[in-house]
């Protein structure tokens, strides 16, 4: 399997997956068995208002009772510290509050890494999708101190792989994931001082549907594979999941899921920051959870972009919290 370079993978070898997945079913499986929460009310990277509350409409969804329906135990740290915009300068235009956001994605990885040195699942409540840096940066140093990788599957409506110089807004929610692999501002680059913090090879993309032209070529160069709509309409969501865990475990020793609620169709979700029509159905984005649990290799999750403000009835985290419990097992029997 390679990295997609400009073209989404339509095709995967049968004999090639097959094997994979019958590699994966001898693993052994990761059962959580308690939930690190851990609040981000980050909405200093975002444009409009609001995913701040995001934590709190998931809990008032009542998010820790149903994950100890699951017979999981829960340990609820609070929310990291965020400074409000009101009392805060934007700094450079084409990274807005680039040095608050840096702060609170080192306390959040701090906090992230922690649990994870326990043996918990952390759980981070966003926020906007900026927090994505302090989460996978503190799982990727918990399993760099046993010299151990992390994959992951970044769920969403845009690849957020803009940097600085391509960003048309300067709205740093459009750049965690090129962060990541090593592209973009060095104060959310080299948190823990090492670059980047996952292979790029084992980052999948699902559900990609708007994508800036100036970041194209970001994505582009960086080998992350990605698998467009048109990839889950023609192929089926399960057949791109299957596909995705097997490029993001390769050679990691487990998965880390970043879900941002825009990938799901508005009008499932429409509580989100920036909606974008033809996104993942009511069913299709359960059964990606469900396919991500069944694969026993998900270490830790975040659900992010939570707009209330934007909602209906809390239509759009109740929806998140019945996303968290599907990919923390439940099933329909």
């Amino acid at each position: 399997m390679r990295p997609w370079s400009g073209v989404s993978p339509r095709t995967e070898p049968r004999g090639l997956v097959n094997a994979g997945l019958d590699n994966m079913a001898k693993a052994a499986k990761i059962v959580p068995k308690t939930v690190a929460i851990i609040g981000a009310p980050l909405d200093l990277g975002a444009g409009r208002r609001g995913v701040d509350m995001g934590p709190s409409a998931l809990r008032v969804a009542n998010l820790n009772a149903r994950i100890e329906s699951l017979g999981i135990a829960v340990e609820d740290l609070g929310n990291v510290s965020v400074e409000q915009p009101e009392s805060a300068r934007p700094g450079q235009k084409n990274a807005r509050y680039l040095e608050q956001i840096s702060a609170t994605c080192r306390e959040l990885a701090g906090r992230v890494e922690a649990a994870a040195d326990r043996g918990l699942f952390p759980l981070v409540l966003g926020g906007d999708h900026s927090v994505a840096v302090g989460t996978v940066s503190g799982m990727a140093q918990s399993l760099r101190k046993q010299n151990e990788k992390l994959g992951l599957i970044w769920l969403d409506a845009h690849s957020d792989m803009n940097t600085p110089k391509t960003s048309p807004s300067g709205n740093v929610h459009g750049m965690p994931l090129a962060c990541l692999v090593g592209y973009g501002p060095k104060e959310l680059t080299e948190l823990y001082d090492f670059s980047p913090k996952v292979d790029s090879r084992n980052v999948v993309l699902v559900g990609i549907r708007n994508v800036d032209m100036t970041e194209r070529e970001v994505v582009k160069r960086s080998g992350v594979t990605v698998y467009t709509m048109r990839d889950v309409d023609e192929r089926g969501m399960r057949a791109v999941m299957r596909e995705a865990i097997l490029r993001a475990s390769d050679g990691t020793s487990g998965i880390h899921i970043s879900l941002d609620m825009d990938g799901v169709d508005p009008g499932e979700a429409p509580g989100v920051g920036t909606p974008v029509r033809g996104g993942f159905s009511y069913r299709e984005a359960h059964l990606a959870m469900e396919i991500l649990s069944d694969s026993g290799l998900v270490r830790s999750m975040e659900i992010v972009e939570v707009n209330p403000i934007l909602d209906a009835a809390n239509r759009t985290a109740d929806l998140g919290v019945e996303l968290v419990m599907s990919a923390l097992g439940k099933r329909i029997l």
